[in-house]
């Protein structure tokens, strides 16, 4: 693909390629990690440099050391000592809110959105637009995609630090997307960097993956669970331990793709009777026969039956595989509500086998999940939590 005019930030080395050599850790590699250990340390809440000295083991004096770098790297800034109290207080550190930032931008089949987090985690601009992929080659959704991560970093006005992409479809570990059945022309996607043109590292990961990750960093602190979202597809992120499962090839959470009705729809990925062909947006739409989301929100009707009965189906099968004690409907799932949410707890009540019975909660997050998964993902590998 050509590459595409515009910088977010200063050059650095992309990640998108084959996994990197393994080599011994030599004083480079250990400077990095204790910059990291300091940095972790402070995430939480501001401390001292003798606070994060006792709390990572390392001496004070290699804690000043790597303070003193992260303040002139940007990344963190030290406050005003508190007053009062017996002795020299000690000036607390936190993270730099001004710091270098991570850029999230997720491109569906619809639309396509970019969004930035600062170091601390807090999303500062967020931005969604109307953008049809279905029939285009990739090029043109990553131009889109490109522009308007440019906008939102030039609105907040911070440094990039890296950039991470959401898409709809099978994303390998070395960034390739493979296949995405809804967008028929994205089919082994490779070069983010070059085609996004934006300067600085760019990632890519599957867009359930990453709501999931959002699921698990700002919502009810679950470490077991499996979040399925709804929307013009269906995906799923499996999380074991606080950690992501991906599978061995990145394909792990094709929950839109098992097969609920043998006789039923074709699917867009060559199947037939697959779960999105009765529970995406659009089959839900088509089952209440009302003509948009918002629509559907205020008055699901029968589609609330047939999205409970079609996951509950799917999501057994899942359950019982993987022994997860949660499920967390996210999406249009989330956005439906309590009367979804019961309808899928009692079909996996009456197919699970697992005791006690699994617990069905909505997600905390129901909009831009993916979006703010991936910037998230950008900030926290920066800092190193």
């Amino acid at each position: 693909m050509t590459p595409l005019p515009g910088d977010l930030g200063a050059a650095g080395p992309s990640p998108v390629g084959p996994a990197a050599r393994v080599e011994p850790a030599g004083p480079p590699t250990v400077r990095r990690h204790n910059r990291g250990l300091v940095l972790a340390a402070v995430a939480s809440a501001p401390a001292s440099r003798a606070a994060v000295a006792a709390s990572t083991g390392l001496t004070r004096g290699t804690v000043s050391s790597l303070v003193d770098d992260l303040l002139a790297d940007g990344m963190l800034v030290e406050l005003e000592a508190p007053r009062g109290g017996r002795g020299r207080p000690a000036n607390p550190l936190q993270l730099n809110p001004s710091g270098p930032c991570g850029v999230g931008v997720e491109i569906d089949v619809d639309d396509i959105a970019a969004c930035v987090a600062d170091l601390t985690g807090t999303v500062r601009v967020t931005r969604r637009v109307p953008s049809a992929h279905r029939h285009h080659p990739p090029a043109d959704g990553l131009r889109r995609a490109a522009a308007l991560a440019r906008e939102v970093v030039a609105e907040a006005g911070l440094p990039v630090a890296g950039v991470r992409v959401a898409l709809p479809g099978v994303v390998t570990p070395d960034g390739v997307l493979q296949r995405a059945p809804n967008l028929p022309r994205w089919e082994n996607v490779d070069g983010l960097v070059d085609a996004l043109g934006v300067g600085v590292p760019v990632t890519a990961a599957n867009e359930a993956d990453l709501a999931a990750l959002a699921e698990l960093w700002t919502g009810q602190g679950l470490r077991d669970m499996l979040f399925v979202s709804g929307g013009v597809g269906v995906g799923a992120g499996i999380v074991l331990d606080g950690r992501l499962f991906r599978g061995a090839g990145g394909r792990a959470g094709e929950l839109g793709h098992v097969v609920v009705d043998p006789a039923g729809r074709a699917c867009t990925c060559g199947g037939t009777g697959c779960l999105e062909t009765v529970a995406s947006t659009a089959a839900l739409l088509r089952a209440a026969d009302v003509p948009d989301v918002d629509a559907l929100v205020r008055d699901p009707g029968p589609a609330l039956d047939v999205a409970g009965a079609a996951l509950g189906i799917a999501l057994a099968g899942a359950v019982n595989l993987l022994d997860v004690p949660v499920v967390v409907l996210g999406g249009i799932y989330g956005r439906l509500g309590d009367a979804l949410r019961t309808r899928v707890r009692d079909a996996l009540r009456s197919r699970v086998v697992a005791r006690p019975p699994v617990r069905v909660l909505r997600a905390a997050v129901t909009r831009d999940a993916a979006l703010h998964g991936a910037a998230l993902g950008v900030v926290r590998d920066l800092v190193g939590v």
